[in-house]
């Protein structure tokens, strides 16, 4: 194979990624190259007689996966970090053709029959958990992809897929282009009167980042939530929120060629079309498949049943709220733009505490470098930084876990900062899974990123307390990863975990954002080195479950809204996206956003990204983690330390190192000893009293 294209070297390479010498131009024809030498080999595996050993289908098959995996992982990576005309253009020249390839295996007989042969075989018993894991999930999908389906359906089938990868793209493209279509530059600095220093210095830096005389904000989330959370004046943070929550719709002001409404209704049309070819009611039926919910109206009862639980104290606290605002500015209706900013002012008030308060305590690389300190502590490990590796931009940093002795078995990028051209969020993605190849084993590799108000020169950048557990959050998924000890590809690290367990490990480690132990190594003030005090630590607690009602129901009527919609589709009847929303609402809602609000269309989660008919899995995977946690805890009332090694390494030997090799409630009850109660996560967000007071 040519070596001119560096992405056909990495495809073959058993070095670590380098990302210095990737270039858009080099994306498609490496992609060409890599599908073309697949399909030649794939073709010649499938003409010998149907392997039914797993060292004959399973061996080469995750070869060329791996293969296919390591050219696209920095394409799709460099395309959300570096979010360049050049980087979308290549991206989406490259993504028809891996949709196409795609959907030629999971439709291909003869690989579902080696599959079933194996399946079939005396041997398939004899096979390790994993290795039947990976086989039955094979099935499953080749079932769930049409393989048994007429041939004229198999072709819908294909022409749906292909159009939702191609319109799934453009929702995100649109949500993109809105958000940098818009900037309001600040020639009156009294305007921003209540925000902090920091964020007016952000806002200064970017408008002359820009050659303009001022203070520019944007709709990038650090921006937005400076004004909406920090701003006195009113009608500025009211501007900010209708800018924000109307980007890409018809109610914008700022690009409404961006509007994704037509998109979403094509998405839900072809996601139920999708479920009924392949014999389902519904595509929320489609989508338990892999999860382990048993059925949409079990997801629906889970979700009513908190509700239940969480509205009344949601409810007395929009009303402590609202006469909150009035008593102190004499404020007669509370609208969304005033939520966050009171909410601030009276957690202020009520508990002397604010983000502000608690952001000196919280420097990124402090704050970095402890959460390594815990994990080392919690599952003998070290983490050190490698400076070898060349990266995509000069923030970035790259770290590399060892075992106690040394040995390298692993490799992560942290991209905290926000800038230009980056997809908006926090996420982790993989860049390589962990596998036994002919010449050894393959260490996984992670990207975890970030969008935190990057820092100011000669500072460190401080991070609010939310932040601190986004980083928290979004490290536990690259743990999931990074620590699995599974030597087959398909079910290694988060692969072929049921996607409402993916988010277990990222709950779990939010809990040590809470904890005195955990919190002592990092929570430092930034120019003292002074630990947080013990009374803001109590505080910190207290807030933990502050307007945890409110929260709550807003996360459930997220997860309804996108259970219902998906569930309740009528071809005869479109998408009805407002009207759900509305009835969604009117069920669990306690404050209703203006008729103008377009949420939706901003709402990538489930029209762009994976949790389609699967929000809900934030909540259940709380309930999981909370009870998770709740081991450690169990510990600490015994006598002995929170950060326990010995409840550590168990939960890393049963959940974080097994991967999706087992299901889900196997690994849970492994560790835990029983399933999950939830009653740890009422306990944790408060609502539990409110029930005994009931």
């Amino acid at each position: 194979m040519s070596s001119d294209n560096p992405l056909l070297r990495l495809a073959d390479s058993t070095e670590l990624p380098a990302f210095d010498v990737i270039r858009p131009e080099h994306a498609e024809p490496a992609i060409d190259r890599i599908l073309q030498r697949n399909r030649e080999e794939l073709t010649a595996l499938l003409a010998k007689d149907t392997p039914s050993e797993w060292d004959a289908l399973i061996g080469p098959l995750e070869t060329i996966g791996d293969r296919l995996s390591r050219v696209w992982s920095p394409i799709s990576h460099l395309f959300s970090v570096c979010s360049t005309p050049e980087w979308r253009g290549a991206y989406n020249a490259c993504l028809p053709k891996l949709m196409e390839y795609g959907l030629e295996l999971s439709q291909s007989k003869p690989l579902y029959q080696a599959y079933q042969a194996l399946a079939d075989s005396a041997a398939y018993p004899g096979l390790n958990a994993a290795r039947r894991k990976l086989i039955d999930n094979a099935l499953r999908d080749f079932r769930l992809s049409g393989i048994a389906l007429p041939e004229d359906q198999q072709q819908r089938f294909k022409t749906i897929s292909m159009r939702l990868s191609e319109i799934q793209t453009k929702f995100e493209e649109n949500l993109l282009d809105s958000t940098q279509a818009w900037s309001l530059l600040i020639d009156d600095e009294s305007r921003l009167a209540g925000m902090t220093e920091s964020a007016r210095a952000a806002a200064r830096a970017k408008a002359e980042a820009k050659q303009q005389q001022g203070w520019l904000l944007t709709l990038d989330v650090p921006s937005y939530i400076a004004v909406v959370s920090y701003a006195d004046d009113r009608a500025l943070r009211e501007t900010l929120y209708r800018a924000y929550v109307t980007r890409a719709s018809d109610q914008s002001d700022h690009g409404r060629d961006h509007d994704n409404a037509a998109l979403m209704e094509e998405i839900l049309s072809l996601r139920h079309e999708m479920a009924t070819l392949l014999g389902f009611a519904n595509y929320a039926e489609l989508s338990l498949q892999a999860k382990m919910a048993e059925s949409p109206d079990s997801v629906e009862a889970f979700l009513l049943d908190l509700a239940e639980r969480a509205r009344a104290r949601a409810q007395s606290e929009l009303e402590t709220l609202r006469a909150f605002a009035e008593q102190r500015d004499g404020l007669s209706t509370l609208e969304p733009w005033d939520a966050a900013y009171y909410a601030e002012k009276l957690k202020e008030d009520s508990l002397g505490l604010s983000d502000e308060m608690l952001r000196p305590y919280f420097p990124a690389p402090q704050v970095i470098r402890g959460m390594f300190d815990l994990v080392e502590q919690l599952y003998d490990i070290r983490i050190e930084i490698v400076d070898d590796q060349p990266v995509w931009h000069d923030s970035v940093t790259v770290y590399a876990l060892k075992t106690p002795a040394g040995e390298r078995f692993g490799l992560f990028y942290l991209d905290p900062y926000a800038r230009e051209a980056k997809r908006g969020g926090a996420w982790m993605d993989e860049c390589r899974g962990r596998r036994i190849t002919a010449t050894g084993l393959q260490l996984p590799v992670a990207y975890l990123v970030g969008n935190f108000a990057p820092p100011l020169p000669g500072k460190p950048a401080l991070l609010t307390h939310d932040e601190v557990t986004t980083l928290f959050h979004e490290f536990g998924h690259g743990l999931h990863h990074l620590l699995t000890q599974v030597d087959e590809a398909s079910v290694s690290g988060i692969r072929g975990v049921a996607w409402d367990a993916v988010e277990l490990p990222s709950q779990f480690m939010e809990n040590w954002c809470y904890e005195h132990e955990s919190l002592s190594l990092f929570a430092r003030h930034v120019d003292t080195g002074e630990a947080l005090p013990d009374a803001l630590l109590h505080k910190l607690r207290e807030a933990r479950s502050f307007q945890a009602g409110m929260a709550t129901v807003r996360q459930l009527e997220f997860s309804l809204f996108d259970l219902r919609m998906h569930r309740d589709y009528d071809p005869a009847l479109g998408g009805r996206i407002p009207e759900t929303l509305a009835r969604v609402r009117d069920q669990v809602s306690v404050m209703f956003p203006p008729a103008w609000n377009r949420f939706p269309n901003s709402f990538s989660h489930i029209f762009a990204g994976g949790y389609a008919a699967g929000y809900y899995s934030y909540k259940w995977a709380e309930v999981l983690s909370s009870d998770a946690f709740g081991a450690f805890e169990e510990a600490r009332a015994a006598g002995q330390s929170l950060i326990n090694n010995e409840v550590g390494r168990r939960f890393r030997d049963t959940v974080l190192a097994r991967g999706g090799s087992a299901d889900a409630m196997e690994l849970f009850v492994a560790f835990r000893g029983r399933k999950p109660s939830i009653e740890a996560l009422l306990r944790q967000s408060g609502l539990l009293e409110t029930q005994e007071a009931a």
